[in-house]
């Protein structure tokens, strides 16, 4: 594997690594960590598994995604991004399912990372990045009502509207204490974080809530009391049981987990790089997502990437190379070691309120109002993904909206694309400062001069092979400019290939005028070049105009 493809910013930064900043690292990780063991738990419950697998996620996809990455800050483990997918997974498939969707998501990043795709991951279109994150907040926010209100719900249904009616149903259950412990969590969080940030307040919220609930024997839920206990310590490896069957039933979901964590931890890596001033290394980024996706699944985890929130915390907290991340991981394994018998103690009411202020950071609700005033096409990605992710399955959201977005894509590459015939008459405002436009020129009667403008590909090759097919009987040479084509493709090749063969039966000359390099290449590759000529294929309008003129020159011209 080439070094370009995996770099490890570890060992970039060590080169010159000083005790200072191995004091801030160890600090920042040290606080890091600590952040991160609510959420692991909150983001583990709300997918639908037990907490340990949330630890376990943190500790091992953490450690590795810092020592194998390829940002300086990135913190990775289990996030809200990932809620949606899991639990439907885990709903469908079991949690074997989810181990072995993990493993083969895993797989997936890693074969994208080197196959060199982390540049072309960034090309997501931001409107359906909207889309899925304000639609995953939602469900988050709606699947925590349960525990924020201590409602005695014999189940939480998966369906979306199905919850919401059964919520409804079941709001004279609710339970005072719950609802106190819950409103009490997000009030002390946003006071607290208000006036003190060096200890995170979700922290500070989860100590008293469980101490309050512990001294007075508050009757609300707890992870004990819908859990049982959590493992101390880290489990064994285990290679998950692939079935060929299954294999094909999780792909669709693995692709998901593929695609989902390497966009969110390549924006992640982004905002880390404004944060620093620095620049990651998205294809070594990807791998290590991947190795870390992968391990995670072998020891019993589930799947993880960047989080944004906790990589900021580490920029804040003086966090500057990978070692930061190494600490996270080892604070969550120690503080999993020896707190374990008292994490069972956390209230559900505690944990949900977390959830649904992470719920609300993370819905992008300004985005999404701005993006409602953008163009149709925009606010149709946008619309398309929330419904689908909320109302029918992630999966399917982003299968339909990254196909909405290609063809959205295509149909303005179409428009903007265009092939026009031009005349001794033609003028324009931007071609009076052009000194190769084609009003300068003087145009010999039998010649037709055509230009295409933008990518010459298949989104407009039925209106190249229309324009082609007007033959006026007086025509003798016709030039195709193509200054302006900087790329062309099968479809469109095949198009000028009809279009060569329908000029030689009408007896007209082809001329091929100021073509680029992309183009050119693959007209020799394709056998094109040595069909229509070398002669007729000129580097300039003036050339061109001149090879037309011999033509004409010609017996039987």
């Amino acid at each position: 594997m080439e070094p370009s493809v995996f770099k490890p910013k570890l060992f970039t930064t060590l080169k010159n690594y000083s005790f200072k900043q191995l004091r801030a690292d160890c600090l920042a990780g040290l606080i890091v960590g600590i952040v991160a063991l609510p959420l692991a738990i909150a983001f583990a419950i709300a997918s639908g598994v037990t907490p340990d697998r949330g630890l376990i996620t943190a500790v091992i996809a953490g450690f590795l995604i810092s020592a194998l990455g390829g940002s300086r800050v990135q913190i990775g483990g289990p996030t809200g991004a990932f809620v949606v997918i899991v639990y439907s997974i885990v709903q469908k498939f079991g949690v074997d399912g989810l181990i072995m969707a993990t493993f083969l998501g895993g797989l997936i990043m890693l074969l994208m990372g080197c196959m060199r795709l982390g540049v072309v991951i960034k090309f997501i279109p931001y409107p359906l990045t909207v889309g899925f994150t304000s639609g995953i907040a939602l469900i988050i926010f709606s699947s925590q009502i349960k525990d924020f209100l201590g409602l005695a719900m014999p189940v939480n249904p998966a369906e979306f509207l199905e919850k919401w009616r059964t919520i409804f149903e079941h709001l004279h259950t609710a339970n005072l204490y719950a609802l106190g412990l819950s409103i009490g969590t997000i009030m002390l969080i946003l006071v607290w974080q208000k006036y003190i940030k060096a200890i995170p307040g979700a922290v500070i919220a989860l100590v008293l809530g469980t101490a309050v609930t512990h001294l007075f024997h508050l009757p609300v839920e707890t992870i004990q009391t819908q859990f049982g206990s959590i493992p101390q310590h880290i489990p064994h490896p285990r290679m998950p049981v692939f079935h060929v069957e299954q294999i094909k039933l999780l792909m669709p979901a693995a692709l998901t987990i593929a695609l989902l964590g390497s966009i969110e931890s390549l924006l992640s890596a982004v905002v880390a790089d404004g944060m620093i001033g620095g620049r990651h290394r998205s294809n070594t980024e990807l791998i290590a997502q991947g190795c870390a996706n992968v391990a995670s699944s072998l020891f019993g985890g589930m799947p993880a990437t960047g989080a944004i929130a906790r990589t900021a915390t580490n920029v804040h907290n003086g966090g500057r190379t990978p070692v930061a991340g190494i600490v996270h991981a080892f604070t969550v394994l120690i503080s999993m070691v020896i707190l374990g018998k008292w994490l069972v103690y956390i209230p559900m009411a505690v944990l949900a309120a977390i959830l649904v202020l992470v719920a609300y950071r993370m819905s992008e609700w300004k985005s999404f109002v701005m993006i409602l005033r953008s163009p149709k096409s925009d606010v149709a990605i946008l619309a398309t993904t929330f419904l689908l992710t909320v109302l029918i399955d992630l999966t399917v959201a982003i299968q339909v909206g990254v196909v909405l977005s290609a063809l959205l894509f295509m149909n303005r590459l179409a428009n903007v694309a265009n092939i026009s015939v031009i005349t001794k008459e033609f003028t324009d405002e931007e071609d009076r400062d052009d000194p190769l436009a084609i009003s300068r020129r003087q145009i010999p009667d039998g010649v037709e001069v055509y230009e295409i403008n933008g990518p010459f590909f298949f989104g407009i090759v039925s209106t190249f092979i229309q324009t082609m097919s007007e033959i006026d009987s007086r025509t003798r040479v016709r030039i195709l400019r193509m200054r302006h084509v900087l790329s062309i493709d099968a479809a469109a090749l095949n198009a000028l290939r009809q279009a060569f063969l329908l000029s030689q039966k009408n007896n007209i000359h082809l001329v091929l005028s100021g073509i680029h390099a992309q183009p050119l290449m693959a007209i020799q590759k394709d056998g094109l070049y040595d069909e229509i000529g070398e002669d007729n294929i000129c580097h300039n309008i003036d050339a061109s105009l001149q090879r037309a003129a011999e033509l004409l020159s010609q017996p039987g011209a």
